[in-house]
């Protein structure tokens, strides 16, 4: 549950209430009016009930250039509140338990292109590469942790879910930005230091398979899905699976001692990932009926994400096919010597 605070003009008091009732919310309560004519509102709102009232109040106060609304975290209310049995039937189906507006201020800040961003690129690309020369798993899974790499991707699957450019354009800077830096860093090691390629943790990054293109749906999907039910302590899990560094960092190595055939397969794995990833999660997006309040956005976010959703698909059935070939015709390009440096 969260506590939803409306700040409004006195006028709207019979009307915030009515919505409170109508809406499902469990309790509510009045402040006193201050000198400014406006007049608080806090609302006991169960998780089913609140993105549909967080929708009415939007509307009713949209106009109101002093209306604010502000949403809070319960830990815990005595007595415990039961689910009412008026709650309506489209609250039921909910399976969302963050809103809209409180998912794009948790996903938002994923996709902040600042220097603690970038620090923690560079940090975690050299923590990866030394984990892989030395075949230590532990550095090379901790290096996965610390890595900010999934937040912008996620962030930009859900800015296209609701036709969000703004967003969608910090997102894909943010991409853009850490892979190159770590593809760029790695590349540097790679040309400065002497590594041993043919470690287990490296080599292992130079392959992909089917398991890894279930790997990275499934991720993707789990990502989502630990933000929209608010189990987001999961993503830890989901970003040493997902793995994007890792296959970011030994592309930049493989690249740095001229490995060309190496260096391939560790961008196509690098690529896999990220479609995988994004098609995962425009997927669970448009499952659980993440999209924008307005009639006339929605409509615009159904066809981007359905357009975004072909476009991720047919990329992957292209990598699957570039996966095949490459399988098929692997051993004959090792024996070329560009390919074999």
């Amino acid at each position: 549950m969260r506590i939803v605070e409306v700040v409004a003009p006195a006028r709207h008091a019979k009307e915030l209430m009515a919505m409170a009732r109508f809406y499902g919310a469990a309790d509510c309560w009045w402040g006193a009016e201050g000198p400014d004519g406006r007049q608080t509102l806090r609302m006991l709102v169960p998780d089913q009930a609140r993105q549909r009232l967080l929708d009415g109040l939007q509307s009713l106060l949209e106009k109101e250039s002093n209306g604010r609304i502000v949403i809070q975290t319960v830990n815990a209310t005595l007595p415990r509140v039961a689910a009412g049995d008026e709650e309506s039937a489209e609250n039921k189906r909910s399976s969302v338990a963050n809103t809209r507006e409180e998912l794009y201020t948790e996903i938002a800040k994923g996709a902040q292109l600042d220097g603690t961003f970038l620090l923690l690129v560079a940090l975690s690309t050299v923590v990866a590469a030394i984990g892989m020369a030395e075949d230590n798993v532990a550095v090379v899974v901790g290096a996965m942790v610390i890595a900010p790499l999934l937040g912008p991707i996620i962030a930009f699957a859900f800015a296209t879910s609701l036709g969000d450019r703004r967003l969608s354009a910090q997102a894909l800077a943010a991409t853009s930005a850490g892979l190159g830096l770590a593809m760029l860093l790695a590349l540097l090691i790679g040309l400065l230091a002497q590594i041993d390629l043919n470690s287990q943790e490296i080599m292992a990054r130079t392959e992909v398979g089917l398991g890894g293109v279930a790997l990275a749906l499934a991720s993707g999907a789990a990502a989502v899905l630990s933000l929209t039910t608010g189990l987001s302590s999961a993503l830890v899990g989901v970003m040493v699976a997902v793995a994007l560094l890792p296959p970011t960092a030994v592309l930049g190595l493989m690249l740095g001692h001229q490995r060309w055939e190496l260096a391939l397969g560790a961008a196509l794995l690098l690529a896999v990932n990220v479609v995988c990833v994004l098609l995962a999660a425009k997927v669970v997006f448009l499952v659980k009926g993440v999209k924008p309040r307005g009639w006339l956005e929605t409509r615009k976010a159904q066809y981007s994400t359905s357009l975004y959703i072909a476009l991720w698909a047919i990329l992957l059935a292209v990598l699957i096919a570039a996966m095949l070939v490459r399988a098929s015709f692997g051993d004959l390009l090792k024996n070329v010597p560009f390919w074999g440096g």
